[in-house]
């Protein structure tokens, strides 16, 4: 049986070693252990981008570990039309586009859900029905954007 998909911004994946949040942190591994074999893991790149932006080396070396064996997903013209329409319908502010394009990376691919901790623009009620309006008037499948505590 084909196994769901599950795509990643960085909020997960920098979680999983941040010992400043240490509930969250908790969770991250506890999640990464027990639910995340059960799913497909995707990122992209610019996922990628943002962990290679890290300034602490030892800590870059441990999110590419981390995350070697998910598969990277990259940008097109689709998806980033896509981000836009986020953009215009005013779901996302402009100057959090990589937010836009985290959600339209995982909608263009079909994935089966975003996983984030980033409740500030992304895992909000509000955000999932506007997204998901915006994805069905524009000829894509509803997303799930999901905390790791939700799946």
């Amino acid at each position: 049986m084909k196994k769901e998909t599950v795509y990643f911004d960085t909020s997960v994946i920098s979680a999983y070693y941040d010992e400043r949040a240490k509930e969250r942190q908790d969770l991250t591994i506890k999640f990464w252990n027990d639910i995340l074999p059960n799913y497909t893991a995707y990122i992209s790149e610019i996922t990628v981008k943002e962990l290679e932006d890290t300034k602490n080396e030892k800590l870059k070396m441990k999110f590419r570990a981390l995350v070697k064996d998910f598969k990277v997903l990259m940008i097109n013209k689709k998806i980033t039309d896509l981000a836009d329409v986020y953009i215009e319908k005013g779901i996302f502010p402009e100057k959090y586009f990589d937010d836009a394009f985290h959600v339209a990376i995982a909608s263009f691919y079909k994935i089966s859900y975003v996983v984030s901790w980033n409740f500030e623009h992304l895992v909000k009620v509000k955000t999932r029905k506007s997204v998901n309006s915006a994805n069905i008037s524009v000829g894509y499948k509803e997303i799930e954007i999901v905390s790791p505590q939700e799946l």
